[in-house]
């Protein structure tokens, strides 16, 4: 008696479709019979046959058994096998790869394409492999197919579409089992864009391989590209044909740690930031090193492997812009990315309107006469030398608005679009602390007066002197309440930036043209609902002050024009405290910087058919670039921060300081509302927390998108760990996790404070809190730069005077014209010009943005049908959120985001068009 196996086995399928009939199969007409049993043969599908024309084939097969014969269920274990001794059958599947066209080229990628294409046609081709799952018994190694070249690359090279689609053939055996991977050689000489590749011919149905990767000549990099098959695997579920491949794409992607990388590497490792200075180029561009030190501890980056300076050994040598710094290749931004809105116009920026406009403007670089100077700025615009605009136009299309007078020109910004003043007022002052640009620094007063963490001898014996902050100094705006009862009530808040300045005033005020406090504002919780500063606390070192001065000096609401004027002085210097912490610290150290380790950590030690690293894909998209382009042209030595930002050369000390302090476990938005005193644990709500002051716009927001991540990840991480044991043996998960803490945020990898990775549900806080930081937390920070730093006065990033006082040199001055003297505190024209720049670029959203609840190949990202169908009750979850949003915003009850002239709080508002917006959650820290 003969049979044949009907199912997985007969074309090589490792698993077959849920729809049997599927299965192509054809009834030999030279039937045997015996014991009324059928010979079945399989048949090889030609790449025209769809699955109806498998199942009709099957369909028949099966009508031309006897009614005598039993039918054989598919799923049966116990079939009869064939015993004789026929070879597998040959068959055919087919590749179809798509590749992504570059937009542009210069002359030597043209003159490369060409050759490309006369070298393909004499057989120096892209090849192809597939690779199985299974392990050839005879050769203990992975079974593969042939190496096919794909075909017509030379008559396609030609093409203008945006996509190209090449096709290879292979031939496998019946027995090939199902494809896991597939290797490309590229034998060209330039690199290409591979997105995609769709292996089709098997009886499981299409196979998809999501690459979205930069494959280089082997020329430059010897070997071959692995890609895998979107079907994930837990690395001790990896099947046996993938476990070498898995193994040897991870020892790449790490390399040896020796050596200067070249741009066309894909190599992750860590350095510390010891590349911000230029000491070669004078003492004044020398900066210490951030990281590995207990001066300055720091998150890591990624590794260059840059030669050291010339005039310090310690000090890794620079690439001066525009020359791109190194990253992996693949985090480089893509083309469309490159040449849109964000870092195209970024580095058109930086690069070129900068350094043009210090000299065109160098005449005029004195201090702002009035507002409607600033004004001029959106409705007139800056006059550049003649000449000069038709250059700039040139370089920078799009980067800012023109007219043809030779004028520069900034779009309003959209804190002064529905009222002009609103800037002036106390209410808007105290609203933008919840429902701004930096809403992350309120906390609740819960001793008062505030006492300082720092060491005493920083202090400089200052806690033994007199003054700050009294409680008389705030008693008569507490609608009769003693401070006590405020505190109990929940009605006292607080911006406190004393400890995070306090160390570095002597030297800030020591350079030329900036001036700073150490600032405390107190604010008190109105019947309304809405915030009313009440007190300002500033404070200088006793080496700094004045002999006239007290170290400490309060000032309070303004009772006549002279206090006025003082007021809107002490609110400018809050506000520029506020926005240096909020740019090196919440911004770049909390958003940009610490998320770094955990991106170079999951390239290294996670496969890219992980599960997890599946999942945190979309949230580590460009981030590696644009962190490089801020250690290059932002934070470094005279950088636009620096020049920007009052604490100027000490800008990224001050980050350093505040990283002391950072606790990834305090991270999460729960955590950190708790930590502030704005929130409390209370287990009934859906985020877990209960809010203190109910009319907080970003944390009430960002609670919904944060439970919408929580619930989203909770359901992927439990479908593949199902216990702690699945957590404790992943080898991978772990490993990432070690070196993320051990050596990407080694300052703090013994500190008792890192949450551990032993349950399921430890996992899902860890991811919950990266995929929060990367996407809504960077975005609430980020978005509104332009639109609320846009218009200098309301929130300036520096400040050149102090407020003077009875007795100093500057205070008749001062009293003679108030306003004038407030204007030379702020920015001057050239510095407010560079700044405005720079955050109008930050605040803009490419057209290709992925924004949080998208992604790319949505249907096809994963091989698990589950995940997809959660990832799209996920999206549904972030479109409900955002009505709720648009509903709050037309709730008049909310003072802090409804009202005449009051700006909607939208920076959590997940869609976005475009363009500066206000508004948009990207998936990831890409700008």
């Amino acid at each position: 008696m003969e049979m044949v196996i009907i199912g997985k086995e007969i074309i090589g399928c490792a698993v077959v479709h849920k729809s049997w009939p599927a299965v192509v199969v054809q009834v030999n007409q030279r039937r045997r019979r015996s014991n009324d049993q059928v010979w079945i043969n399989p048949v090889v599908a030609s790449g025209g046959e769809t699955r109806k024309d498998h199942r009709q084939a099957a369909s028949a097969a099966a009508m031309t058994t006897r009614k005598s014969t039993p039918i054989l269920e598919p799923t049966a274990i116990n079939l009869m096998i064939d015993t004789s001794p026929e070879k597998p059958v040959k068959f055919k599947v087919r590749a179809v790869a798509t590749v992504r066209n570059k937009h542009k080229e210069d002359i030597k990628e043209t003159i490369a394409k060409h050759i490309d294409s006369f070298a393909d046609q004499i057989g120096r081709n892209v090849l192809f492999q597939l690779f199985s799952t299974e392990i050839d018994p005879r050769t203990n190694a992975p079974k593969k197919s042939n190496q096919a070249a794909l075909k017509d690359w030379s008559k396609k090279a030609n093409l203008k579409t945006e996509r190209v689609n090449y096709i290879a053939d292979f031939t496998v055996p019946s027995d090939f089992g199902l494809p896991g991977a597939i290797t490309v050689t590229n034998k060209h000489q330039n690199e290409f864009f591979l997105e995609t590749i769709t292996i089709e011919g098997f009886a499981c149905g299409p196979v998809h391989f999501s690459c979205n990767s930069w494959v280089q000549s082997a020329y430059h990099l010897p070997g071959n590209r692995i890609f895998f098959a979107n079907k994930p695997y837990l690395p001790k579920q990896t099947p046996a044909g993938l476990r070498e491949l898995r193994e040897k794409e991870l020892k790449d992607l790490r390399g040896g740690g020796e050596g200067e990388r070249k741009l066309s590497d894909r190599i992750y490792d860590f350095e510390v930031y010891n590349d911000l200075g230029n000491p070669d180029k004078g003492i004044d561009l020398t900066r210490p090193v951030m990281g590995g030190n207990e001066n300055n501890p720091y998150p890591r980056r990624c590794r260059t492997g840059r030669p050291p300076t010339d005039s310090n050994l310690l000090a890794e040598s620079r690439v001066e812009k525009p020359l791109p710094m190194y990253v992996p290749r693949d985090e480089r931004f893509e083309e469309s990315k490159r040449n849109s809105f964000s870092l195209g116009r970024l580095k058109a920026v930086i690069h070129n309107l900068l350094p043009s406009l210090m000299t065109t403007m160098s005449s005029n670089n004195g201090d702002l006469k009035s507002f409607s100077d600033i004004d001029s700025l959106y409705s007139e615009g800056v006059l550049l030398k003649l000449g000069f605009k038709d250059e700039l136009l040139k370089k920078l299309p799009q980067v800012v608005g023109s007219s043809n007078s030779g004028l520069l020109k900034y779009d309003t910004p959209k804190i002064i679009s529905k009222d002009k003043f609103a800037w002036l007022r106390d209410e808007e002052f105290a609203r933008q602390a919840v429902a701004g640009i930096n809403p992350v620094n309120i906390e609740r007063v819960r001793v008062f007066p505030p006492v300082s963490k720092l060491d005493k001898a920083v202090l400089q014996q200052q806690h033994e002197e007199s003054g700050g902050l009294k409680e008389e100094d705030i008693l008569p705006y507490l609608n009769n309440m003693t401070v006590q009862e405020a505190i109990d009530q929940n009605k006292l808040y607080m911006l406190d930036y004393h400890d995070a300045y306090f160390p570095f005033i002597d030297k800030i005020n020591a350079l030329d043209g900036r001036k700073a406090y150490a600032t405390r504002t107190i604010f008190f919780l109105t019947p309304a609902g809405t915030l009313k500063p009440i007190a300002i606390e500033l404070t200088l070192p006793p080496s700094t002050r004045p002999t006239s001065r007290s170290s400490k000096r309060v000032v309070s609401p303004p009772a006549d024009a002279t206090s006025n004027w003082v007021w809107q002085l002490a609110k400018s210097h809050v506000c520029s405290n506020d926005a240096g912490v909020h740019q090196l610290v919440n911004h770049w150290l909390r958003t940009h910087a610490t998320m770094e380790p955990f991106i170079l950590a999951a390239h290294r030690q996670l496969s890219a058919m992980h599960p997890i690293f599946k999942l945190l894909d979309p949230h580590m998209r460009y981030t590696l670039e644009i962190n490089a382009l801020a250690r290059q042209s932002l934070i470094s030595a005279d950088g636009v921060i620096e020049s920007s930002f009052t604490p100027g050369r000490y800008c990224i000390e001050l980050s350093a300081a505040a990283y002391k302090d950072w606790r990834f476990d305090q991270e999460g938005l729960p955590a950190d509302l708790i930590r502030r005193g704005m929130a409390v644990a209370d287990p009934t709500q859906a985020h877990g927390v209960r809010l203190i002051m109910e009319d907080y716009p970003y944390a009430a927001d960002g609670l919904l998108i944060w439970s919408a991540i929580e619930n989203w990840v909770r359901t992927y991480v439990n479908n593949y760990y199902p216990d702690s044991n699945t957590i404790r043996s992943d080898w991978e998960l772990q490993s990432w996790y070690a070196e993320s803490i051990n050596v990407g945020h080694a300052d703090h990898s013994r500190a008792s404070w890192w949450p551990k990775l032993a349950t399921p549900e430890d996992l899902v806080s860890i991811l919950t809190t990266l995929i929060w930081l990367a996407s809504a937390q960077h975005a609430a920070l980020n978005f509104g730069q332009y639109p609320y730093g846009g218009y200098v006065p309301n929130r300036p990033p520096m400040m050149r005077r102090l407020i003077p006082e009875e007795g100093d040199a500057e205070y008749s001055s001062f009293m003679a014209d108030p306003q004038k003297y407030f204007l030379s505190a702020l920015p001057s024209l050239l510095q407010a010009t560079k700044f405005m720049a720079v955050v109008d670029t930050l605040s803009t959203h490419s057209p290709d943005e992925e924004y949080i609840g998208e992604r790319h190949q949505p249907s096809t990202w994963t091989g698990e049908a589950e995940m997809v169908e959660a990832f799209y009750e996920f999206s549904a979850e972030i479109r409900r959120v955002e009505k709720e949003i648009e509903r709050r915003n037309s709730d008049r009850r909310l003072k802090n985001r409804c009202g005449a002239g009051v700006l909607p709080y939208e920076l959590l508002a997940p869609s976005s068009d475009p363009g500066v917006t206000c508004r948009g959650v990207p998936n990831s820290v890409s700008i």
